[in-house]
């Protein structure tokens, strides 16, 4: 910490408008819905530019670009911004080129270049964390005009000032920074790794021909959902929320296998426990997702947020006290409940399950010894891989937030 202070005491650092150092160019024009289809150029799409600080070159898309075409290519150095967002914040979102391309690259309709002059050395790696840094995001998040949708104004965001150091001082911050991103990105890659040895495990020990067990030769005995359970029924939509009170679940606070509480929304009590009463949650009921495009995610509902209530989205599924809470919540979780779900939907407009092909879902139930044994393994990886509150994901986001303050701590210049 001392160390970085020092790299920045006395640092002199000259401010400049963004009109006065670069110039703004656009992206395709003139481009119809069948240029899209075998394409013989490649352009950078705007969801490359949004999730990432730097052009990811694996996943371009193509485009017809005839010859003699008056399009703009993006260059190594360039900064690419989208142009317009559902809300303001994430209106902007930055991208650097930081490689060489041996072919022409475009960029897509919906986004726009910056091009730094050539007298100004801005490092592409720099950029890549600067224009993410939250003061510069902040900023140009006002530059964002529109009521159902913001579009960045060109002209207020040439206005904006950015810091320029020295030579020196900008690659001792790309050193410091670019280590932190490659801690994050190597628990990233191990996450993803550890979450496909989970999903195969997972797989090999739920799989059970019919009468038998795969993994020994004791018998399985074959249920359904209904007949382990004693209620299986829908939450119910409230016609208001509140600003605190009773949790209410929804599928977007489910991170894994586990219920994030900072984003649960609320209900008053009356609603709770009038307007909603059928659909009051207990310890330990399984809430899983019955229709849309999250169809098949399911959580457990943990004590710590009891009293607690939930949508019709939602389906609870409330097991009798003598069954494996755990081995249950597994075999949903598996291939085989996304293959029903998929069985079961064929047709439709959009994937859902009704209450009665909850309650048909067929069970293999394996001795107690062997249910307990599936879930000790379970258990392992899940908690490697999905717990919000132990392992990797919760290094990762220990490392984000280490990342993020670094970050702003050494691009904070005084003007």
């Amino acid at each position: 910490m001392s160390e970085l202070s020092k790299l920045l005491e006395g640092v002199e650092v000259e401010w400049k408008a963004l009109g006065e150092v670069a110039e703004i160019y656009g992206g395709l024009k003139g481009k119809s819905k069948n240029d899209f289809t075998d394409g013989n150029a490649k352009y950078v799409p705007y969801k490359n530019i949004f999730y990432n600080i730097e052009v990811d070159f694996d996943k371009l898309d193509a485009v017809k670009v005839a010859s003699g075409e008056n399009q703009y290519e993006v260059k190594y150095g360039d900064v690419l911004f989208t142009g317009s967002s559902e809300i303001a914040i994430e209106a902007g979102m930055s991208s650097a080129i930081t490689n060489k391309s041996d072919f022409k690259v475009y960029l897509n309709s919906f986004s726009f270049g910056l091009r730094f002059n050539t007298d100004i050395e801005i490092l592409p790696e720099f950029s890549k964390y600067l224009f993410r840094s939250h003061f510069m995001r902040k900023a140009i998040a006002k530059t964002a005009n529109g009521v159902t949708r913001f579009n960045i104004s060109k002209k207020s965001f040439k206005k904006l000032q950015i810091p320029i150091p020295s030579l020196k001082i900008k690659k001792e911050i790309v050193r410091i920074l670019d280590t932190f991103t490659q801690l994050t990105t190597e628990l990233t890659t191990e996450l993803t790794a550890r979450k496909k040895q989970y999903s195969y495990y997972r797989e090999q020990l739920l799989s059970f021909p019919v009468g038998a067990n795969c993994n020994s030769p004791e018998q399985v005995e074959w249920k359904t959902l209904g007949d382990v359970t004693s209620l299986i029924t829908k939450g119910t939509t409230p016609r208001k929320y509140a600003e605190n009170g009773i949790a209410f679940i929804k599928t977007e606070a489910f991170e894994g296998s586990y219920i994030n509480s900072k984003k649960l929304s609320y209900i008053d009590y009356d609603t709770h426990n009038r307007e909603l009463k059928r659909s009051i949650l207990k310890h330990n009921d399984i809430l899983i997702t019955i229709a849309g495009a999250t169809i098949g995610k399911c959580v457990v509902v943990p004590k710590e947020i009891l009293p607690a209530n939930t949508n019709q989205a939602l389906a609870i599924i409330r097991l009798n006290e003598n069954v494996n809470l755990k081995y249950i919540f597994y075999l949903i979780k598996s291939h085989y409940m996304a293959k029903y779900i998929e069985l079961n939907s064929k047709g439709s407009a959009q994937p859902n399950l009704n209450l009665k092909q909850l309650n048909d879902f067929p069970i293999p139930i394996p001795s107690n010894k062997e249910q307990e044994r599936i879930v000790a393994i379970l258990d392992k990886f899940d908690t490697l891989t999905t717990s919000i509150s132990e392992g990797l994901p919760k290094e990762i986001e220990l490392r984000k937030k280490q990342y993020e303050y670094y970050r702003e701590m050494l691009l904070t210049f005084p003007k």
